[in-house]
């Protein structure tokens, strides 16, 4: 019998959030972006939140962790769901870009410590 495997939801994302959803934000999506449920996510020139790109010009600033899966591909989304503060996320069940370097990912892993979420090893 083949294995199953599930993809991660929320529970494997979120390990403390503070009460009455203080943690989390709703913003959008620039056009063409689609994201998944753990991506560290910035923000682009008018404010929407997209894939963090450490590699572009000037660097980009962690702002926070998509909380949903979103696909903006062919119009800008504006209910993106994303973790901003005061919160814990699991280290293995964030979404990095490709690319990045292990200096890059500490920056952006201070820049989310700095707005109070913490990344912590998953057990």
């Amino acid at each position: 019998m083949p294995a199953i495997h599930e993809t991660n939801n929320l529970g494997d994302l979120l390990k403390f959030e503070a009460p009455n959803l203080y943690s989390r934000d709703v913003a959008s999506v620039a056009v063409g972006q689609k994201l998944t449920l753990g991506a560290v996510v910035s923000l682009d020139a008018e404010g929407r939140l997209k894939a963090l790109t450490p590699a572009a010009e000037g660097g980009d600033t962690a702002v926070g962790v998509l909380a949903v899966s979103i696909d903006a591909t062919s119009a800008e989304r504006h209910d993106a769901l994303f973790i901003a503060r005061h919160a814990v996320v699991a280290s293995d069940a964030l979404i990095w870009p490709s690319d990045i370097t292990p200096e890059q990912k500490a920056a952006a892993m201070a820049q989310l410590k700095a707005r109070g979420v913490l990344v912590r090893a998953s057990a």
